[in-house]
């Protein structure tokens, strides 16, 4: 269709345009039927024994965040610290 006349089916809501996408899927070079766990750790007996260098280990994330610690409270006395410090502030 003329673009004039595809934008006026478009405005009188007669026409609905639909984006396809399609992909192929073929075999990868890692392609394998058996699942292989990565190893997580390195062990002293992997590495006296060279095994570690056969291995394929999980790759490292660097920029993940840890997590937080299971517990810890701040101290009595920083709290009152800072609740007399917020009614000052607030007193001007």
């Amino acid at each position: 269709l003329p673009e004039r006349d595809r934008a006026e089916l478009k405005r009188r809501k007669l026409l609905l345009e639909v984006t396809l996408k399609s992909f192929w899927i073929r075999k990868g070079s890692a392609f394998s039927t058996a699942v292989a766990r990565p190893e997580t750790e390195l062990t002293p007996e992997m590495i006296s024994t060279g095994s570690w260098r056969r291995l394929p280990f999980k790759p490292y994330n660097f920029s993940s965040l840890g997590l937080p610690p299971p517990c810890g409270h701040l101290h009595p006395l920083l709290k009152v610290r800072s609740e007399l410090r917020q009614i000052f502030l607030e007193m001007g």
